[in-house]
């Protein structure tokens, strides 16, 4: 499972070349932009006639239920229907959520999972969330509490472990629906997930899963292991290498592998968890509240915007398709921008839209993120066209026949590209003007 994600990012180092060690610069640090980046304003004024007589028509008479947005590349808005009017996004939630983790953490940022011994001689079970994090870390850990005086013959008691884990009213965001709950896609959200809280459905008590298992794989090798549980603690990087031991170290995919895990497959505990990483805000409420600082910080039309998590399964959640578009337009301005759009799913090839629009015009041409919840239905992305990228945002409430409309919408934002109203007839012999 490991592996598999790795292959999901870029590969976006340059080839090696000897240098003097004086002038060696981490790898980790990304070379600045060439440039300030314009903030993303839309430009009302520059729009497509026939593209926006074409939208009316692919709506038709379900307009009241749609927001749909189309940028070029300099955000002229080229076509729009109830762009500004707020609406649940469902998993387009998910296109704010990586933006934010990617800007804050970059694409080489791994989620971690430690055994630490502090001065005190105590050992700790902390972690960030890894959503890649499965039964075979699990006994690597074990074994690593073991060799600390659990074994057998070393200690009648075995070794005390304190786990570290959030209290219950943060594994959920309040407004999830009771019954989401118990699916794998509303798996509770904590720092300890092993197989990301979800075995066929979700689990509904992941620490006591945790504590058995870790006590059954102790005893299956012939030791003991006492485990108590404690509450987090707000802890830097350095601060751990400098007060503590590292016993072992379990680490996730890369970042830009995590983030085609949250768009491409829609995988909400990653997204949950990105976004609180990004915020270092394991409270889901002061976490999205720190992304819409991210958001407003952009440059972005955010009027209505209301982040209630990260993956887009509450539905007080609330973004137009002119605020989605924006960040798509953002994002391809942004030094990370090749991370971002990796990791959308391909019409027609990979990820939520494997199945859509396969064998079309629009087939290996648009890469987007997809999101459905009852009476929600959103896929806003970057398209390709004759006359550059065009950025999409089409968000439903309540259309009878969204995925019909929205496969109308993006033919029609490629049909009429470039516009034909912005490129100049052709003069005909022999006619003066």
């Amino acid at each position: 499972m490991r592996t598999a994600f790795l292959t999901s990012g870029l590969l976006l180092t340059p080839l090696a070349m000897p240098v003097a060690a004086s002038q060696l610069v981490p790898l980790t640090m990304p070379p600045p932009p060439p440039n300030e980046q314009p903030l993303p304003q839309l430009q009302q004024g520059r729009s497509c006639p026939a593209l926006q007589t074409a939208l009316r028509s692919n709506v038709g008479s379900e307009a009241r239920v749609w927001s749909v947005t189309v940028l070029n590349s300099d955000g002229d808005v080229l076509g729009t229907i109830n762009g500004a009017v707020p609406r649940i996004p469902a998993s387009n939630q998910k296109l704010i959520s990586t933006a934010y983790a990617l800007d804050r953490l970059g694409p080489d940022f791994r989620l971690k999972t430690r055994l630490i011994q502090r001065p005190d001689g105590s050992i700790e079970l902390n972690g960030q969330g890894d959503p890649d994090l499965g039964i075979a870390g699990l006994q690597r850990f074990v074994l690593a509490v073991l060799r600390q005086g659990g074994a057998r013959g070393n200690s009648v008691a075995g070794v005390k472990l304190m786990v570290r884990e959030e209290p219950r009213s943060n594994w959920w965001p309040s407004d999830w629906h009771p019954a989401d709950r118990g699916y794998a896609y509303g798996a509770p959200i904590t720092r300890l997930a092993l197989t990301s809280n979800a075995v066929g459905g979700a689990v509904s008590d992941p620490y006591s899963r945790l504590q058995r298992l870790f006590q059954q794989e102790a005893l299956r090798r012939g030791g003991t292991v006492q485990i108590h549980r404690g509450q987090p603690v707000a802890e830097t990087l350095s601060a751990v290498q400098q007060n503590t031991v590292v016993l072992h170290e379990e680490s996730s995919a890369p970042m830009h592998a995590l983030l085609s895990l949250a768009n491409t497959e829609s995988h909400n505990f990653t997204a949950e968890v990105l976004m609180r990483q990004a915020s270092g805000l394991w409270d889901v409420r002061a976490a999205s509240r720190a992304t819409e600082r991210w958001m407003f910080e952009q440059g972005l039309p955010v009027q209505g915007l209301r982040v209630a998590d990260g993956s887009g399964l509450s539905r007080n959640n609330r973004v137009t398709s002119n605020t989605i578009a924006a960040l798509l337009m953002r994002m391809d301005q942004h030094p990370f921008s090749a991370y971002y759009q990796a990791s959308m799913a391909i019409a027609g090839q990979r990820g939520t839209l494997r199945n859509l629009y396969r064998g079309s015009v629009l087939d290996g041409r648009f890469r987007g993120k997809t999101g459905t919840i009852s009476g929600v239905r959103s896929i806003s992305g970057y398209l390709q066209t004759v006359d550059g990228p065009r950025y999409v945002s089409m968000i439903s409430n309540g259309s009878v026949r969204p995925n019909t409309v929205m496969g109308q919408i993006l033919r029609s934002v490629k049909r009429f590209s470039p516009c034909p109203s912005s490129v100049e007839p052709v003069k005909r012999p022999g006619v003066l003007g």
